[in-house]
């Protein structure tokens, strides 16, 4: 087995090798690479597949027992200093490349159906596989340094996939946002890297955590340097995991095509966040303070994201909020000491978002041969409804979807969220209360997103509701001031003049009904299936293997075990209880509104009017920051211009009048006569001596 951990430097360079052999193609040969597609794609797919081949027997060999392992080189040196750089393979990284590789597989399976038609075929490839390398290198890097790194380029990545159709202005400002925003909390990484290395001497996380407790022990370093070197650090997370406030930039970033949504936005990147907390925990362990800022920060963003996607009629944008809401019951189950939980959270949770976010590309595919390319009404659940029909295996995998994030057992969701509150419990009575409100509101609009979509009559041909939403969307654009709504919207987005050649389902007309999606988009909706209902087996109370293998790094295996034969069954059966019960309520809910129809939601939301208002401008905050930092920032700018124009150009030009001036009155001094030349000399002594004289 030592082989396998000697070549698993090869798992993030085989997908970097398919996308730099793809791009050199589009690069040098356009024409030839572009009609070669279905190639480029099983090149890209198999690497992929062989580097998840390899990550599952790295996980394999963890579990049995192997010890972790460490390869590194020095990268640069100076003096003292030494930075190196390798890999690392032990629990938390073999269990996180496994759920990349997977999910990143079987994203690029589906991405074939559902990029079939559009003209940037490769170069998503291409960009997938730069973005599941970039995500590898994070995984596997073994300081500071090199996560830091690796961070920047999955950046990247998402910048050019959620602006992959550049041509469409909301997908130009959705990038251009996610790419700023990410920026802000990037700044505190780097400033609390710098400042952690200028208090430790390390970037080894172990090295770090323990010279900082006895640092601030010894008095040596305050411990408000030491929680403000935690909190900078936390920025990081807060931005890439899209915690409040940085939290804005995740829903329009469902611009990007839905394959994105599901690989990056769900699974992947965005759990980046959570990684680095863990990864960080020997650090923000000994920091107080710092866990309450991340525990309370993490439940506030859990019922802010939840509130939110009560509103959406967005099928993707729901889901965005949903992920965000998500994302926050881990950073909670992180702040409270939940380590185990809140990676158990992460893993089920990759799983059964990344199905529902492809389940809701296969309906938007399936929409499309009715309302055609126009993401206004393809994606709006207005539209919808009675889509199960159409569309069997996408309504049978959503369904589960939902019964997972709803936290109902034996699915997935109810196991990991169940310990989060547990947890919570234990530690702060308040977070508990906060999560498990939430976890009620989400099976509420789990359920509404399903019964509107699946359920009922479809409504995709009632012609009154698409006019409504075509001018609410123009009325939307016209009060961002956006120059024209592009007509290309979609996964089949194509340039000016061929979308008439596209705009049609996959037979070549426009359907009056919805269609299934071909099978290489239904068979990773049915491989994701499987995991959403098991994989939190691994992790009951009864036995859970889950917890004895992911532990915190201050923990030892035998502590873990002791914890776990103090289980009380009547505890967890009350804590399981309740959540359940909360979200049983929430779904009974929605039965009432969305498919039976007993109660008129806007009857409710005219009641509740100031609240549904709050929930459905997204809390504000889009427009507070608008207002605060966008226009905020303009005006700076123009002050800084003036300042600029009138004071920094003004001493430069009167610089070069005084020299131009001085330049042409000296030029008639200069006559080529010595005598002349003596008769200014013999005066300026002669004045220096009345001058000196005098005084």
């Amino acid at each position: 087995m030592e082989a396998i951990y000697q070549y698993a430097w090869l798992i993030p360079v085989l997908p970097l090798l398919g996308a730099m052999l793809v791009g050199l193609g589009l690069i040098s040969k356009n024409q030839v690479t572009n009609r070669l597609r279905q190639l480029n794609a099983v090149v890209i797919i198999s690497l992929m597949g062989a580097a998840m081949g390899l990550s599952l027997a790295l996980l394999w060999s963890q579990f049995q027992g192997h010890e972790p392992y460490l390869r590194t080189l020095e990268w640069a040196a100076a003096g003292n200093f030494h930075l190196t750089m390798g890999y690392t393979i032990d629990h938390l990284t073999a269990l996180m490349l496994v759920i990349v590789t997977t999910v990143a597989f079987l994203v690029m399976i589906y991405t074939d159906g559902y990029m079939s038609h559009d003209p940037g075929y490769v170069r998503f490839y291409a960009y997938l596989s730069l973005f599941g390398s970039s995500m590898l290198g994070l995984v596997v890097s073994p300081n500071l340094v090199q996560i830091y790194i690796f961070w920047e380029l999955v950046g990247m990545c998402s910048y050019l996939l959620v602006g992959f159709w550049y041509d469409r202005k909301a997908a130009a400002d959705a990038c251009q946002k996610a790419f700023v925003t990410n920026r802000v909390g990037d700044f505190g990484l780097l400033l609390g890297i710098l400042g952690l290395f200028w208090a430790t001497g390390s970037f080894d996380f172990m090295i770090m955590g323990d010279r900082l407790a006895k640092l601030v022990e010894t008095g040596s370093v305050s411990n408000f340097l030491a929680i403000l070197f935690a909190i900078l650090v936390f920025l990081g997370p807060v931005a890439k995991s899209a915690q409040f406030p940085l939290h804005v930039w995740l829903p329009d970033a469902m611009e990007g095509p839905t394959p994105i949504s599901a690989l990056i936005h769900a699974a992947t990147m965005v759990a980046a966040g959570v990684f680095l907390i863990a990864r960080m925990y020997p650090v923000f362990e000994h920091v107080p303070a710092a866990m309450t800022v991340i525990a309370f920060t993490g439940a506030f963003t859990a019922f802010l994201g939840a509130t939110i996607a009560i509103t959406q009629n967005d099928i993707k944008k729901g889901l965005a909020y949903s992920t965000i809401s998500q994302l926050g019951y881990m950073v909670m189950a992180m702040g409270v000491g939940a380590y185990s939980a809140g990676l158990f959270h992460l893993m089920t949770h990759a799983y059964f978002k990344a199905m529902l976010f492809l389940g809701s590309g296969s309906v938007i595919h399936g929409m499309e041969g009715v309302v055609g390319h126009d993401a206004v009404l393809a994606q709006d659940m207005r539209l919808m409804g009675g889509l199960r029909k159409y569309m069997p295996a996408t309504g049978i995998t959503f369904l589960i979807g939902c019964l997972a994030i709803s936290g109902i057992p034996p699915f997935a969701g109810f196991w990991s969220k169940d310990e989060i509150l547990g947890a919570a419990f234990a530690a702060n009575p308040l977070l508990w209360f906060i999560g498990w409100v939430t976890a009620g509101i989400t099976a509420f609009y789990m359920f509404r997103m399903y019964f509107s979509t699946f359920e009922g009559k479809f409504r995709g041909n009632d012609e009154k509701i698409k006019t409504e939403l075509k001018n609410a969307a123009a009325g939307a654009a016209e009060k961002l001031g956006a120059v024209e709504l592009a007509p290309n919207f979609g996964p089949g987005a194509m340039k000016k003049g061929e979308l008439d050649n596209h705009s049609h389902d996959s037979h070549g007309y426009h359907s009056t009904s919805p269609h299934e999606s071909p099978w290489t988009m239904t068979l990773p909706l049915l491989v994701l299936a499987v995991p959403s209902i098991l994989i939190g087996l691994v992790g009951t109370p009864y036995a859970n293997y889950f917890e004895q293998f992911i532990f915190s790094p201050n923990e030892s295996l035998a502590e873990v075990m002791e914890k776990a034969a103090e289980f009380d069954p009547h505890e967890f059966y009350i804590m399981a209880g309740s959540s359940v019960a909360i979200s049983v309520v929430g779904i009974t809910l929605a039965v009432l509104m969305y498919l039976a129809q007993k109660i008129d939601p806007a009857a409710i939301a005219s009641k509740i009017k100031p609240l549904y208002e709050l929930s459905l401008n997204k809390w504000y905050f889009d427009d507070i920051y608008h207002r605060v930092f966008v226009l905020g920032l303009r005006r700076v700018a123009r002050q800084v211009m003036e300042v600029d124009f009138r004071v920094v150009d003004g001493a430069v030009n009167l610089t070069g009048f005084f020299t131009l001036v001085s330049g042409e009155g000296l030029k008639y001094l200069e006559n080529g006569r010595v005598q002349f030349y003596a008769l200014i000399v013999f005066g300026a002594v002669l004045g220096l001596v009345i001058v000196f004289g005098v005084t």
